[in-house]
């Protein structure tokens, strides 16, 4: 019976998801074990094969694929745990990632950040100086070669930097996403000289106009390759020892996922990894569900992850920022801030009191786990007010304490500020409540979205603990919490139902309208680009997707507009209308009447994405309709909210809940791996699903009035 596997591991806990072809699902969650997160990884199967009641021997040798969300490339980067590099460029562009295109100093910042400029300063270099090596040669815009490769001068240079004791090599040159004879020669050239050293290429991994962003992109991919392999290798042949004879693919910050033999190679592209199988679990719920706004919202242990779902799509950005860096590549739009459940409370020099970012992670973990934090977090607060069960935490898996969560914010919070432990815990929950729904506003309303026209949905260890507080204010219809089957392994759920998805791009800027023969030419090398990638996964696909797209812009901006492009052979009529669908894009972004149609248009990226649909797509069994009102197992006094304060609250065991059932605020609904809050003017309705649908009431009233939507 083949099995599909997803396993997304976080900075706290790891989450495990596997469903077979006759939609048998079981979900698992565990701690996760830094600094080696393979441990995590395969004892999350070891539980999600004592879930099904079968031999983990068994469970891998009927698994197809499994699914990995991993934070190594990430983590590499923040913490500069990265290999060391080796750059070679052309003569006289050697400073260029020094002088960082003029953006060093403000790049990813905060317009308040930005203001302070005696405060901001360039990052650490990516690599520094004497390892940045010039060469001689010189391709045109046009492609032509102007000045021919020395292959001496580049064979003595990849001779010092081995000398160096580099780990890798990066190699940007002028114009090579024009014509990459040379960066390929320089590759064939470190191969002779160094046959197993990973050496990585501007025009394979970033082949855009744009020197600056485009041998950043080379470097960071060059520098986390090397660490994702040494993580993966072991990982494949540990899985090998223990029967697994299917495919493990990794997942990508683009919203899809490749193989594990492939993502070495293309190593940027996994940097949000972890960050996007939420949102991909949202767009296929949402599908089932009927929504076709989503907003993504998933409260782990570290982080607090927001994305959007627009018109059934993952909403994309064509790069990001890490570091003050630009990084070129593709990637579902996350954002993220550190206020999971770990988020630590803290009071500033100002006597202020902060949450978050720094997180007590899985080790030593919240003061309530017992296992030696002694600082509050956001978990002890949960407990402190009684929205945590410390009895039945991960459905009694784990046992906390309240007595150490009291403890901790009494010692580091209430007695510094003068607050009794239950004030103090009520102010680290309305401060975590309050950041979260400003980063949901901002992700929303800074991108010209209007919160009504969408669904929240909550996911995540501590997001239902925290959505109906973070989502009052914001006037979405409701607020779905995926439970089920899910529950708080979510993003698990997101990782099996993904498919493959590759992206080859080229820059060919060109005056709109672009002539159709050279557009047509573009989009038939990147697809025939695509499908020998696709061979090269290995894999057997239902059904193989290309959807293309163009980053145009009116003359003289910077900044491009996505726009999609239709399918075949194109004619001027099709080129035309991608150039309207461009107009109506951008007066959607910006607003209405900021296009200037006089200023003409620009083509510069041309983008193809192939989606190689996997034979197996999770289905959510439905739930059992049950007559009746639900039956609480109890009541206890709990703090939902800032206006009733600590009231009784009835407490729902989600296992015994079915299709149908309403609960009625204030209450608490305990799942196998999560708590919901429904603090008084909120109504939770089961769905077939299992879902709890959350709408809004007035706080008193027994008729329905929910909000605006």
């Amino acid at each position: 019976m083949p099995y599909v596997i997803g396993i997304d591991t976080g900075g706290t806990f790891t989450d495990a998801f596997v469903a077979d072809r006759h939609n048998r699902l079981a979900a698992a969650k565990t701690p996760s074990t830094p600094p080696d997160f393979a441990r995590g990884f395969l004892t999350a199967i070891d539980d999600l094969a004592g879930a099904l009641d079968i031999t983990t021997a068994q469970l891998l040798s009927e698994t197809d694929y499994i699914v990995h969300g991993t934070t190594s490339t990430l983590n590499a980067i923040v913490t500069g745990d990265v290999a060391r590099v080796g750059f070679l460029t052309t003569r006289g562009h050697a400073d260029s990632i020094s002088i960082m295109n003029l953006e060093g100093r403000y790049a990813g910042l905060g317009s308040d950040d930005i203001q302070h400029m005696a405060r901001t300063a360039k990052p650490a270099a990516l690599v520094p100086h004497e390892r940045i090596r010039e060469i001689d040669e010189r391709i045109d815009y046009k492609g032509a070669v102007i000045v021919p490769l020395d292959e001496q001068a580049v064979r003595d240079q990849v001779r010092a930097l081995l000398a160096d004791g580099v780990e890798s090599i990066a190699v940007s040159l002028l114009w090579s996403f024009r014509n990459p004879v040379h960066e390929q020669r320089i590759r064939e050239i470190v191969r002779e000289e160094a046959p197993d050293l990973y050496v990585a290429l501007s025009s394979d991994v970033s082949p855009r106009i744009r020197e600056y962003a485009r041998s950043v992109t080379t470097i960071m991919n060059t520098q986390v390759g090397p660490r994702l392999a040494a993580y993966l290798r072991p990982l494949e042949d540990e899985l090998k020892d223990r029967g697994f004879t299917g495919t493990l693919l990794v997942m990508q910050g683009s919203g899809g996922c490749v193989s594990s033999k492939d993502a070495p190679s293309h190593a940027i592209t996994t940097i949000g990894s972890v960050l996007t199988g939420g949102v991909i679990g949202c767009r296929n719920l949402a599908e089932t569900l009927g929504h076709r706004n989503v907003i993504s919202t998933d409260m782990g242990g570290t982080t607090f992850l927001v994305g959007l779902v627009r018109d059934g799509q993952p909403v994309t950005s064509t790069s990001t920022v890490l570091n003050q860096y630009t990084v070129s590549t593709p990637m579902v739009d996350v954002h993220t801030i550190g206020a999971g459940g770990g988020a630590i409370a803290w009071i500033d020099a100002g006597g202020n009191l902060r949450v978050g970012p720094r997180s007590a992670g899985a080790r030593p973990g919240p003061a309530c786990y017992g296992a030696g934090g002694t600082e509050p977090t956001v978990t002890d607060a949960d407990v402190v007010l009684g929205i945590v069960n410390p009895d039945n935490f991960l459905g009694g898996r784990k046992q906390l304490s309240k007595e150490l969560a009291t403890e901790a914010i009494r010692t580091h919070i209430a007695e510094p500020l003068g607050l009794s432990v239950a004030d103090a815990a009520q102010a680290i929950y309305a401060i975590q409540n309050a950041q979260t729904a400003d980063l949901v506003r901002k992700v929303v309303v800074n991108t010209g979205q209007d919160p009504r026209d969408f669904v929240l949905y909550s996911f995540g260890g501590a997001g239902p603990v925290h959505a109906a507080s973070y989502s009052a204010d914001l006037g979405v219809a409701q607020v779905v919490v995926p439970l089920g089957s899910t529950a708080a392994v979510f993003s698990a759920y997101g990782l099996a139902a993904s498919d493959i998805v590759l992206t080859a791009e080229r820059s060919r800027p060109h005056t709109f309208p672009p002539p159709d023969t050279a557009v047509n030419e573009v989009y038939t090398e990147l697809e025939d680009e695509l499908r020998q990638r696709l061979r090269d996964q290995g894999l057997r696909f239902e059904t193989v997707t290309y959807e293309r797209e163009a980053d145009i812009r009116y003359t003289m901006q910077m900044a491009e507009v996505s726009t999609p492009v239709p399918g075949g052979q194109l004619a001027g009529d099709d080129i035309a209308g991608v150039g309207s669908e461009f107009e109506r894009r951008y007066e959607s972004i910006y607003g209405k009447g900021s296009g200037f149609a006089d200023a003409g248009l620009q083509v510069i990226t041309y983008r193809v994405r192939a989606v190689g649909h996997l034979p197996i797509r999770p289905i959510l069994p439905e739930h059992a309709v049950h007559q009746g009102d639900p039956v609480p197992r109890g009541t206890r006094e709990v703090f939902l909210d800032v206006v009733h304060g600590r009231e009784a609250a009835a407490i729902y065991d989600y296992t015994a809940l079915g299709a149908g059932h309403r609960l009625v605020g204030p209450a608490v609904v305990e799942a196998p791996t999560t708590t919901v809050a429904l603090p008084r003017g909120t109504e939770a309705t089961v769905d077939r699903l299992g879902n709890l649908v959350i709408t809004y009431r007035s706080a008193d009233a027994d008729t329905d009035v929910t909000k605006e939507g």
